[in-house]
């Protein structure tokens, strides 16, 4: 990685590469100046994926076992000392969904995940297969730290945890990406909603930066739906998050949502999260 102070890493669920770069992304990413850069959902070749982002990234990819569904990938400055795709039991197909990578910054090893959990639907086997994930991921989550404290687990996550994280929570509590048993894997990860460590230290004590850093408001939400007047409204859920361990959460010196100015210039359902850490 280039030496420098400050690590900018950025994750977003793309909703399919390719029509993401026709839509604008590349602008975007010209302009933005990521070192590091967590995808989700790329739906597309390794190929094609190259190809966009160009030779200057060095590029990890994770495609789904079924072609044009999810696929996760991570592309950065510099060249990855390692990377690890494995997650849960080896008869658990997580293709396209789970992708570590350690990577050298000034003398540090950081270890940056990108993660697309399904959206699972409540009541049939999407959900079933979901909760399986969140299993595998909440065991992978409590052990990583071991791995390296300077870790961050990023991307789509479909899940609000708390009220704060959906416009219209409580016509979502039913529903997958709000059910209470969704959430409390996550209370395990940082801790219950009242819990007066939540996000400090509680739980295995990772910390939702993006929490820690726009404090006790509404969102900021990082998905809207295409359809309707949501993102004018800014109906929105926050699904997209990067959670970090304690030490590399304690090196962060900002934090933004990149929405869009306006509609016609979206590119993705879902609005990149960048974090600036200082190492």
């Amino acid at each position: 990685m280039p030496s420098r102070r400050t690590l900018r890493i950025a994750t977003v669920n793309v909703n399919g590469i390719r029509a993401a770069f026709r839509r604008g992304m590349g602008a975007w990413l010209d302009a933005r100046g990521v070192d590091i850069l967590a995808l989700q959902e790329v739906r597309a070749s390794t190929d094609d994926l190259t190809g966009l982002l160009g030779e200057e990234w060095d590029v990890l990819h994770d495609a789904a076992t079924a072609k044009g569904r999810a696929g996760v990938a991570l592309a950065s400055r510099g060249k990855a000392s390692i990377h690890r795709v494995e997650l849960g039991d080896e008869d658990f197909d997580t293709a396209g969904r789970w992708l570590e990578a350690d990577y050298e910054v000034d003398g540090s090893i950081v270890t940056v995940v990108s993660a697309y959990v399904p959206s699972g639907e409540a009541g049939t086997e999407k959900q079933v297969y979901k909760y399986r994930f969140l299993d595998a991921m909440d065991a992978r989550m409590k052990a990583l730290p071991e791995h390296n404290e300077l870790a961050a687990v990023m991307g789509d996550l479909n899940i609000g945890h708390r009220t704060l994280d959906i416009k219209n929570w409580k016509g979502n509590v039913k529903r997958a990406g709000f059910l209470p048993e969704e959430r409390a894997y996550l209370d395990k990860i940082l801790g219950a909603e009242d819990d007066e460590h939540y996000n400090d230290g509680a739980g295995y004590g990772w910390v939702d930066v993006g929490r820690k850093w726009a404090g006790e408001v509404d969102g900021p939400y990082s998905w809207w739906t295409w359809r309707g007047q949501a993102f004018d409204n800014d109906t929105g859920w926050r699904i997209d998050y990067q959670l970090a361990t304690p030490k590399l959460a304690g090196k962060v010196v900002d934090y933004h949502v990149d929405r869009a100015p306006s509609y016609a210039e979206r590119w993705s359902d879902h609005t990149p999260v960048v974090v600036d850490y200082a190492l």
